[in-house]
């Protein structure tokens, strides 16, 4: 099958993986390479980022009701951000971290130990189609900063941001073979494995990342997967409803509210609850109607209505057939254990869940499988208190989708949601692989010595000593001298 894309920027060709790979000493050497020649390479980008912004805003004008603005503050400026924390960071995360001898066992004297970070070798980067550049892009940049070989696996439609950057890299001087794009097809991913990958980043829906999960299991390859989200959102007593209203209704606005942490259930206090619907919905009231693929629309429409046979309420029309473009639309009075509530919705639509108290509300949240994102809205102690009770990768206080681009933040889910991380300090370490290297200074090797008989007696003083009370000390000093003076004897 040819991976190659009907437009193949400079350097790219089909991925073959194994021993027939014309590419094979220009990943080694870019393995092993300099951390700060790779960064050269990143440097370039940003500002090729900055030069050209344009370009890249045009690659993305597939994203159907998207303005140049949106595109650059929610791709461009923050790929350019990440790469300026590459530059600042990586040199000194990727470098061998030599360890002292303070912590170093005591029966250990004399040997030196360090720990490495090592490129994995073929990074498959699996792409998602609502955030075509800004996700993909970190993923492969950080990747090729820790020495790896990256291939991308675009979705449908969403090649040309990724054709740019790979233009880009060429022209930066990246050497040929170690940045490929892939065809946009599924079958693409299969083939990839199959040929040989060393590890794989997904970001795509729970079902999407189950099936690949199972084609990686026979070869144990690890992988990154940031899979589907239902985000919740907590309002706690004492939080500006106007602010909430204006948050949530930014999240439905935002790329179509197609992001995987664009708030779903708002789990409100029920005195508040009235409230925050009519501050909502004159929030939403100037929001256009977002494209919505149709099988999205249908099951939509299937769970809020056996949700209005639960008793919730839809504030305004459900979605047809007919038109592609749906309204924002909020479901009031929704009630924990409500399909609705527990299944991915990739639509301009959110549940307001009245609760009795934070308990009630904890306990609803819990009842979707997936733990994305949450953010909290309430004075900031006691929502700072909340976010460390919740169960989410990420948290937001006061806020909601934003901060979570600071580059400097790792960002990952848990649960149905999926493991690992990208970005950040944290999703660059994962990038690699752990090494530690031990070295023995000087000859001696006592425990190679024969066995004695008093080694067990010798032992246990050094144990009691090292790590018993007070009283066990003083013993243990007696007899860790007269086993010493026997193995002499000896």
């Amino acid at each position: 099958m040819d991976h190659s894309h009907n437009h193949t920027p400079p350097g790219v060709t089909p991925w073959t993986g194994g021993s027939g790979d014309p590419f094979s000493s220009a990943r080694a050497a870019w393995a092993v390479g300099n951390t700060g020649e790779r960064l050269s390479i990143i440097r370039k980008i940003r500002r090729r980022i900055a030069a050209d912004a344009e370009e890249l805003v045009h690659t993305l004008a597939t994203r159907p009701g998207r303005s140049a603005a949106e595109s650059l503050s929610a791709e461009v400026l923050p790929l350019a951000e990440a790469c300026r924390f590459l530059e600042r960071e990586a040199v000194a995360l990727l470098a061998p971290r030599r360890l002292g001898a303070r912590g170093r066992p005591v029966w250990l004297f004399g040997v030196a130990a360090e720990v490495r970070r090592e490129p994995f070798g073929t990074v498959l980067i699996v792409g998602p189609s609502n955030y075509p550049l800004l996700l993909p892009g970190v993923q492969a940049l950080q990747a090729l900063a820790a020495g790896n070989t990256v291939l991308v696996k675009p979705a449908p439609g969403c090649s040309a941001p990724m054709e740019r950057l790979a233009d880009w890299l060429a022209e930066a001087g990246l050497p040929d073979g170690l940045f490929q794009l892939l065809d946009e097809s599924p079958d693409a991913v299969s083939d990839a494995i199959t040929a040989g990958i060393d590890k794989l980043v997904l970001t795509g829906s729970a079902p999407t990342g189950r099936a690949v999960a199972r084609q990686l299991a026979d070869g144990l390859v690890p992988s990154t997967m940031e899979l589907s989200g239902n985000d919740a959102v907590f309002v706690l007593p004492g939080a500006d409803l106007g602010m909430v209203a204006r948050a949530l209704a930014f999240g439905l606005r935002l790329n179509g509210s197609a992001t995987c942490i664009a708030p779903r259930r708002v789990f409100v206090p029920r005195a508040l609850a009235a409230e925050l619907e009519h501050s909502l919905t004159r929030s939403v009231a100037a929001i256009p109607p977002a494209a919505v693929p149709l099988p999205v629309r249908r099951r939509l429409v299937g769970l809020v209505r056996a949700a209005m046979a639960e008793g919730a309420r839809p504030v305004g029309p459900l979605p047809e057939d007919a038109d592609p473009a749906m309204a924002p639309l909020i479901v009031a009075d929704a009630r924990p254990g409500m399909a609705l509530l527990r299944e991915e919705l990739f639509a301009p639509i959110l549940s307001l869940v009245p609760v009795r108290d934070v308990e009630e509300a904890l306990e609803a949240a819990a009842q979707s499988p997936y733990a994305l994102g949450a953010s909290v809205f309430g004075p900031e102690e006691e929502a700072r208190a909340l976010a460390g009770r919740l169960d989410a990768g990420t948290v937001t206080v006061n806020d909601l989708i934003v901060p979570t681009a600071d580059p400097r933040l790792p960002f990952g889910g848990r649960r149905a949601s999926g493991w690992g991380v990208t970005r950040g300090a944290e999703g660059l370490l994962e990038m690699t692989r752990v090494k530690t290297v031990s070295v023995r200074r000087g000859r001696r090797l006592p425990h190679t010595d024969p066995p004695r008989d008093g080694d067990a007696a010798l032992m246990l003083a050094a144990l009691r000593l090292l790590h018993g009370g007070p009283g066990a000390r003083a013993g243990a000093v007696r007899t860790l001298i007269q086993a010493l003076r026997d193995r002499r004897t000896d």
